[in-house]
């Protein structure tokens, strides 16, 4: 640990790294990331306690509001879960000769009156038993040692998931189907190619250098081999179309009341903007619902998409055609969400959050604590990630966020492909229309003590190029 300190030091910080540094033992910054740190799109309203998670209202009763009960408070819709159930039983990583652990936590939370989410139970394991307390607040060292195994899973869970499987890959899915389907004239290859510009070198450079094995994130995670494969089967096989749509997403995870979730509010300012601009360009090339259905290189292309990109799963939602002009242009809008707002929310802050290894453990090195006995503060510093390990997350999370001033931002279109004078007005509307949500960012920020940047228009990519 002290070397870490001395070689982070050395690092140049941001001013959110900074604060990462201070405040990564407290509860409410612990909480905080759920909604703004790298992985915003876990936590959800939680109506009833689940039965694997057998926390009771005296556990918590002195960490909710005055003379409320855990029970009313569920029914208020103030009480919120995140659940890690997707590493049970996954096969973890060996790394210089010693073996590493990888927790699958739950975790509930509560949002107070004063707007505040505060974490005030976790449990390291699936299944309820003697040898899976329910770590407190008041558990001292304990608590915070909980609290540091939950985010090394959610560290985990974010690169493998929320940031490869979601965006890299789901990128590289619609490019791959685009270019075989797809000529270069069609209005939709128009559209979407330069939001899949660079992906499939980005993602050519991550399999043979940070996933193939003993590469990078095999020397420093927690997973590795076939325990991150069977992570990302595991995240396909539940992956749904409906989670892939912001607003539908919020919705389901019931998370509209949540004060300051910035990645909520900021991703549906630009989700509608971008389904405006689609709605038009759809609408001009497309006037009516069988100018769809007759379009045989489209058909092909969404076909392609559901059959070798989701398997064919009709449990996800993914349609393996369109039949209307209301359904493209609901993929659509999710297409270029996913390759370029979503990429940056979920890419862009991962120095800030990951860089003070603490924060974000990249793989623990002792098993979760069985009981909830005393500990000592350098007994939690023994179970976190050695040097090597630390180290390697660092440039990794260094690397992965850096921007490139000459990549194209959302909005840009430089290769102009399209000549019409419809779709060049409706790019310039395009344009002011993320203006606009640039200004409403930046004066939000000015009254935040940790502003949120990411899904600032200036500074989202068309593309995952990155």
């Amino acid at each position: 640990m002290q070397f870490y300190e001395k070689f982070y030091k050395h690092c140049k910080q941001t001013d959110v790294s900074e604060k990462v540094q201070r405040n990564w033992k407290e509860d409410w910054f612990f909480a905080y990331q759920y909604l703004n740190g790298t992985n915003p799109i876990l936590i959800r309203q939680c109506k009833q306690i689940p039965p694997n998670f057998p926390v009771t209202n005296d556990m918590v009763c002195e960490f909710l509001e005055t003379s409320s009960s855990l029970q009313e408070e569920l029914e208020k819709g103030t009480i919120y879960l995140v659940d890690y159930k997707l590493f049970d039983g996954i096969q973890t990583n060996t790394i210089n000769m010693k073996k590493q652990y990888l927790a699958a936590p739950l975790c509930l939370l509560h949002l107070k009156r004063e707007e505040i989410l505060m974490p005030i139970a976790i449990q390291l394991k699936q299944k309820a038993g003697p040898e899976n307390p329910i770590f407190l607040p008041s558990d001292s060292v304990s608590w915070l040692l909980a609290k540091t195994y939950v985010r090394s899973a959610d560290f985990n869970y974010f690169e493998l998931v929320t940031h490869l499987l979601r965006t890299h890959l789901l990128a590289e899915v619609f490019c791959v189907a685009m270019l075989r389907q797809l000529p270069s004239v069609h209005p939709v290859f128009k559209l979407l190619n330069p939001h899949t510009r660079y992906t499939l070198h980005i993602n050519i450079i991550a399999r043979n250098d940070l996933m193939a094995t003993g590469g990078v994130f095999d020397q420093a995670a927690s997973t590795r081999g076939y325990g991150k494969f069977e992570v990302l089967q595991r995240a396909l096989t539940s992956l749904t179309y409906s989670a892939l749509c912001l607003p539908e997403d919020i919705t389901a995870r019931g998370v509209q009341g949540i004060p300051n979730y910035h990645y909520r509010d900021d991703g549906l300012k630009q989700w509608a903007v971008i389904n405006r601009f689609v709605e038009g360009m759809v609408k001009h090339y497309y006037p009516a619902d069988k100018d769809v259905l007759e379009d045989t290189e489209l058909q092909a292309w969404i076909e392609d998409i559901f059959t070798n990109g989701f398997l064919g799963r009709q449990e996800s939602g993914i349609p393996g055609t369109f039949l209307t002009v209301q359904e493209l242009m609901k993929f659509l809008t999710m297409v270029i969400f996913t390759c370029s707002v979503q990429h940056s929310a979920v890419n862009s802050g991962q120095f800030d959050y990951c860089s003070w290894m603490p924060n974000a453990p990249p793989t623990m090195t002792q098993p979760p604590p069985s009981t909830k006995q005393n500990l000592r503060f350098s007994e939690l510093v023994h179970s976190l990630a050695d040097c090597k390990s630390s180290l390697l997350s660092l440039i990794l999370t260094r690397t992965l966020s850096f921007s490139y001033s000459r990549n194209a931002k959302l909005g840009e279109y430089p290769e102009k492909y399209f000549t019409e004078k419809r779709p060049q007005d409706l790019i310039l509307r395009f344009r002011s229309d993320l203006e606009k949500i640039e200004d409403e960012i930046k004066s939000r920020n000015k009254s935040t003590e940790l502003m949120y940047t990411y899904m600032l228009p200036s500074l989202v990519a068309n593309s995952v190029d990155i």
